[in-house]
């Protein structure tokens, strides 16, 4: 077995980077850190955690198998605001509800219909 520090990088397809690079930034708290002219890197609110904005109108919101990924929550009083960012900064609400008694989750969708996990454990 090979040593890593885990999964910590995705690259997603988008069609605009700057408004994906918005969203993310209200949402989730991340930082740009690279940019070219046809993409933005982000570090995340984890130690090591990367998104890449690629820009690909031709593929953008396309799941490719892979049906969401998440971000886990520090206080699952924090759901009901989480909701709230998603909205204001133009994402959507798929649903929502509790695995267990104060164990919250919510599936939302970026601006360009990635579906993201937002839940605490």
């Amino acid at each position: 077995m090979i040593k890593t520090h885990g999964l910590t990088h995705i690259s997603l397809a988008v069609r605009d980077p700057d408004r994906s690079l918005a969203f993310y930034q209200k949402v989730f708290g991340v930082k740009e850190y690279y940019r070219d002219e046809n993409s933005i890197q982000v570090l995340g609110p984890g130690s090591h955690d990367v998104i890449a904005f690629d820009k690909d109108m031709a593929n953008a919101g396309k799941s490719g198998g892979i049906a969401h990924f998440g971000f886990r929550l520090v206080d699952a009083a924090d759901i009901n605001s989480a909701v709230a960012e998603v909205k204001e900064a133009e994402g959507k609400l798929i649903r929502r509800g509790e695995f267990a008694p104060g164990l919250p989750f919510a599936y939302v969708q970026d601006p360009d219909g990635y579906e993201i996990e937002i839940w605490y454990e």
